[in-house]
C-alpha cells in the first residue's frame, strides 16, 4: 500500500465518508433549489405594459409611411406583430377608450359622448386592469387612459394607487357605489367644466425652442420610469397604462421636432370633397379643429394651413414617439423586456384634410383605422404584420389569454393570441364601428357600420323612425372612399348582403375554425 495514501479505514476514513456523502446532499439540494427556483421564475406570470397614444392615426413608418419619423415605434414592431386592419368601435377617446378597456361595444355600455361615465351605465362592470388587479397585480394608470377632458375623470377602481397627475383622476359617479368590492364614493360628480372658448385655447400648431420635458409627455415619460423602477423591485406583476397626449391637438412640440420634417414633402390631399352620392351630413363639421384661434369658424381650412396643421401632427407623432422610446429603453435597461408584454394603440384615426375633413368622428376609414403593435415574450412572429380584421374590443380577452388570467363573462370581443403564431390565418369576418349624429329632419340617430375584407357598409337609422340611409365603398377600386356605391342598381344584392351581415352582428362574424 502507498504509505502517502491516506488509510480508507478507521475513524478518520468513517468521517471523511460522512462528510462527503453530506457534501452531495448539500449540493444536490443546492441544485434542486436552483431548478426549483427556476421553474418558479418561467412560470411568474408577465408583466402588461400598455401604451395608449391619443389620437394617432398609421402615420408610422412601420406602416409604411415614408414621411413619419417614428423609430421607437418601429423597433417595437420589430419585436412584435403589426396589425394592418385594427378598428375601434367609436372613432372619440371616451367611447374608444370605454368599449376597449371594458371590452363591450358602444350599444352595450351606452356611451356615445364625452361626459358619460361607464360607471352609470354599468356600474358592476369589470374593466381590464380591474381584471388583472382583482387575479393578483398591481395595476396603475398614468396619463390619459379612460377620458381626460370634457367630463374628465378616471376609474378608481381600476387602480392599486391613484392615478397619475393628480388632474387625471377627475370625479366619479357616486351611482357606482362599493360594487365590485370598491370603495364609497364619498360625493356626487360635479359638473362638466366649461367649454373652452376659442380665445382660451391659443393656436391649433406651435412649434416653442423647449426641452421634452417642459411638455406633459416628456413629463409622463419621466414619471414612467420611475415606476417601472419602483415595480422591479416589489416581486408583484404589475399591468402599468402609460397615456400619451400628442398628437392630439393642439399640435404643440418642442422645435427639433419639427426641424426633423421637410414640410415641403408634405402633400395635400388628393380628395377634399365628400363622397360623390353620400349623404350631405356623414362630415363632422370639424368643430374641435375650429375651437383653436385662428382656424375658420365654417368652410374649409386654407392649403397653407392645411401644410402648417399636417406638419404639426408628423412633429408631435415624432416628439411622442422619442418620449415612448424613454420608456422602452429603460424596460430593457431594468430587464424587465423578457418579462412583459407590451401593446400600444391609437384610440382611433384622424382625418388630415381627406374628404376635406379634420380630426375623428366619423365611420370612415381614416377614422376607425388605427395602429395596434402586440410585443409577447417569446412570440414567433416578432416582425411580422397580420392583415386579419381585428376590434379593439379584442384587447380584454386577448391580454388576460396572454397572461393567464381569467378574462371574466360578458366580453365581446375576440382573443387575438391565435394570430401571434399565426398571423395569416382566416380571421373574422368583418369588424364594426358606430357613429351617432342629429339626422336632418330625424333628431337624434346612429350610424352603424360594417368593415369586411374589401367593402365598409354603413346605414344611418333613427329610432322609431322609418329612415334609412346607406353608403358603400369597394376599397379595391376606390381606396379613397370618393364613390357612394349604395344608390346604384348593379350594387343592390351586395348593399343587402353586406345589410344582414351588419344586422346579424359582431357575433357571426367570428374568426372561422
Amino acid at each position: 500500500m502507498d504509505p502517502t495514501l491516506p488509510s480508507l479505514s478507521g475513524p478518520r476514513a468513517s468521517f471523511r465518508r460522512l462528510f462527503a456523502a453530506l457534501l452531495l446532499v448539500l449540493v444536490g439540494l443546492a441544485a434542486a433549489s436552483g431548478s426549483s427556483r427556476a421553474r418558479a421564475e418561467s412560470r411568474r406570470p408577465l408583466n402588461v405594459l400598455m401604451i395608449a397614444v391619443d389620437d394617432l392615426k398609421p402615420a408610422l413608418g412601420c406602416y409604411g409611411d415614408p414621411l413619419a419619423q417614428s423609430p421607437h415605434i418601429d423597433r417595437l414592431a420589430a419585436r412584435g406583430l403589426v396589425f394592418n386592419r385594427a378598428y375601434c368601435q367609436q372613432a372619440v377617446c371616451s367611447p374608444s377608450r370605454n368599449s376597449l378597456l371594458t371590452g363591450r361595444r358602444p350599444d352595450t355600455i351606452k356611451i356615445y359622448d364625452l361626459p358619460t361615465h361607464f360607471r352609470t351605465t354599468l356600474p358592476d362592470v369589470v374593466t381590464l386592469p380591474q381584471q388583472f388587479m382583482q387575479h393578483g397585480y398591481h395595476t396603475e394608470g398614468m396619463g390619459k387612459i379612460y377620458h381626460t377632458g370634457r367630463g374628465n375623470y378616471d376609474d378608481v377602481y381600476s387602480w392599486s394607487i391613484p392615478s397619475w397627475p393628480e388632474r387625471m383622476r377627475g370625479p366619479i359617479p357616486r351611482e357606482r357605489g362599493q360594487a365590485g368590492g370598491a370603495p364609497p364614493v364619498a360625493s356626487p360628480a360635479p359638473a362638466p367644466p366649461r367649454q373652452p372658448t376659442r380665445r382660451e385655447r391659443g393656436p391649433a400648431y406651435a412649434a416653442p425652442d423647449v426641452a421634452d420635458d417642459d411638455l406633459f409627455d416628456g413629463k409622463l415619460a419621466n414619471h414612467a420610469i420611475e415606476r417601472l423602477r419602483a415595480l422591479k423591485g416589489e416581486g408583484k406583476p404589475f399591468f402599468m397604462a402609460v397615456g400619451f397626449h400628442k398628437p392630439h391637438l393642439p399640435f404643440v412640440a418642442p422645435k427639433r421636432y419639427w426641424d426633423r420634417h421637410d414640410p415641403t414633402k408634405f402633400s395635400l390631399p388628393q380628395v377634399k370633397t365628400l363622397p360623390e352620392g353620400a349623404p350631405a351630413y356623414v362630415g363632422n363639421g370639424m368643430g374641435e379643429l375650429r375651437q383653436y384661434a385662428g382656424t375658420p369658424l365654417r368652410g374649409p381650412v386654407p392649403d397653407e394651413m392645411a401644410r402648417s396643421l399636417i406638419h404639426g401632427y408628423y412633429a408631435s407623432v415624432s416628439y411622442m414617439d422619442a418620449q415612448l422610446g424613454k420608456v422602452l429603453g429603460e424596460l430593457d435597461r431594468l430587464g424587465l423586456r423578457e418579462s412583459t408584454i407590451v401593446v400600444l394603440w391609437g384610440d382611433h384615426g384622424w382625418h388630415l384634410g381627406d374628404h376635406g375633413l379634420w380630426t375623428k368622428h366619423t365611420p370612415f376609414e381614416q377614422a376607425t383605422r388605427a395602429p395596434l403593435i402586440l410585443s409577447v415574450p417569446g412570440m414567433k412572429s416578432a416582425g411580422r404584420r397580420t392583415d386579419a380584421l381585428v376590434e379593439f374590443v379584442d384587447l380584454y380577452p386577448t391580454l388576460c389569454e396572454l397572461a393567464g388570467v381569467p378574462s371574466g363573462s360578458g366580453l365581446e370581443g375576440t382573443s387575438l393570441a391565435p394570430l401571434l403564431s399565426q398571423p395569416g390565418r382566416a380571421w373574422k369576418r368583418a369588424a364594426f364601428s358606430q357613429w351617432p349624429k342629429n339626422l336632418p329632419g330625424q333628431g337624434p340617430g346612429m350610424g352603424h357600420s360594417i368593415r369586411t375584407e374589401r367593402y365598409r357598409l354603413t346605414e344611418w337609422t333613427a329610432p322609431g323612425k322609418d329612415y334609412r340611409q346607406v353608403e358603400l365603398y369597394d376599397y379595391e377600386k376606390d381606396p379613397l372612399e370618393t364613390v357612394n356605391l349604395a344608390g346604384r342598381p348593379e350594387h343592390a344584392d351586395r348593399v343587402e348582403q353586406l345589410t344582414k351581415q351588419l344586422h346579424a352582428g359582431w357575433q357571426a362574424a367570428l374568426p372561422r375554425k
